[in-house]
């Protein structure tokens, strides 16, 4: 097992990291940083750029877009991204609907929809949760009903991230209600929202951001040609989907980004009159965090051997990355809230200038991270995935 980067990687890690240097728009990094609200063109203008540069899609096979990158590549290329304060490549078009198509859709659907995913074209949402179906998903119930040439879709989902950017939205309906097993009779669908009878309602969080929402479909119509894969075996494509967004809820460039600004901020804010980092106690819990994250990355890098040496995807094994890197997201945000103590205010300021619009957003920062745990699957249902399907319990 080989868990070091080869010369040709750590050359390819130094070019990554010299184009960041100079390309990630300062208003976009600083927006990052400082725990900002990203807009819906300050995202889409991020993924322009790496469009123009041909690195906004790594994993797609080369005749689409794609880099050529070995799986070692994308994983620096993601932890260099998060390093730098670059905004993040939003996984719901890149990462998750284009990895369905290029392994589910039809030619047409790639050709159609595949260049405008990578050119952002078109921003996408996920439909997936539903009021009583998020991590029992397979419990659903959005009707799509088949009538002539396109189906008409009733229902809701729920917790719909940035959903009022949507310009699509892919969505797991029920087609068929007779089933015997609840997995049966569900579809995988696109649907333009622009279409008549959606309507998307905010969801307002505790950080009082307006980041997901409810999404209504009352009579939408929507073409039979926007099916992907076949009718009632949308399961299948749900699980793959899944698959890709749990390998990247690690985080571990973030984390490893959010760990030495807490160390800045521990050593800059006194606690007695001298530093906080100096304080035993707090020492103890963030060198805790600092050795489960250098755990977290060891146990990623044997993952990223195995891909590169089998060249498949990992297994049920891989919400162990899931489960440990979102607890770290969350102790950072925890210790970070200690240091910072009573100037984190509870909800967003305005009007605050340097350090204090810094800790103005670090409240809604820890409120937001409590999410990180749930989504993906709750860390619940990863034991429960590695106990039944990694470990035969």
């Amino acid at each position: 097992m080989d868990l070091s980067f080869s010369a040709d990687e750590l050359k390819f890690r130094d070019e990554v990291r010299s184009w960041l240097e100079t390309s990630i728009p300062a208003n976009l990094r600083e927006k990052v940083l400082g725990y900002q609200e990203l807009g819906k063109e300050d995202l889409l203008s991020w993924h322009r750029i790496l469009a123009k540069k041909g690195w906004v899609a790594p994993a797609w096979p080369v005749e689409w877009g794609g880099t050529g990158w070995s799986v070692v590549e994308r994983y620096i290329f993601e932890e260099e991204m998060a390093l730098a304060g670059a905004p993040p490549i939003v996984a719901f078009g890149v990462t998750m609907c284009a990895s369905v198509l290029i392994r589910f859709g039809s030619e047409e659907q790639k050709r159609k929809f595949l260049p405008r995913i990578y050119n952002g074209d078109d921003f996408w949402v996920q439909g997936y949760s539903e009021p009583g179906s998020g991590s029992d998903l397979a419990s659903l119930k959005m009707r799509a009903e088949r009538v002539g040439d396109h189906y008409v879709l009733n229902g809701q989902k729920t917790w719909t991230t940035l959903g009022q950017f949507g310009d699509w939205i892919f969505c797991l309906v029920r087609t068929d209600s007779g089933s015997a097993r609840k997995q049966e009779g569900i579809s995988f669908l696109l649907v333009d929202m622009k279409t008549p009878g959606i309507t998307v309602r905010p969801l307002i969080l505790l950080d009082e951001a307006h980041e997901v929402n409810e999404v209504f479909f009352d009579n939408v119509e929507v073409p039979l040609e926007n099916l992907v894969h076949r009718e009632n075996e949308g399961w299948t494509v749900a699980k793959y989907l899944l698959g890709h967004e749990r390998l990247n809820t690690g985080r571990i460039g973030g984390s490893k980004r959010e760990l030495a600004k807490l160390k800045d901020i521990a050593r800059a804010t006194l606690k007695d009159g001298r530093p906080y980092l100096e304080d035993q106690r707090f020492r103890d819990r963030l060198s805790l965090v600092e050795i489960e994250l250098m755990a977290l990355e060891i146990t990623n890098m044997r993952f990223l051997d195995e891909m590169r040496r089998s060249g498949k995807p990992p297994g049920p094994e891989v919400s162990m990355l899931k489960i440990r890197g979102t607890e770290i997201q969350q102790a950072i945000t925890e210790l970070l809230m200690q240091v910072v103590g009573p100037q984190a205010q509870p909800f967003k300021a305005i009007n605050y200038d340097g350090f204090d619009a810094f800790t103005a957003s670090i409240t809604p920062r820890y409120f937001n991270f409590r999410k990180t745990s749930i989504y993906a699957g709750s860390n619940e249902i990863q034991r429960n995935i590695i106990a039944k399907m990694g470990l035969g319990l």
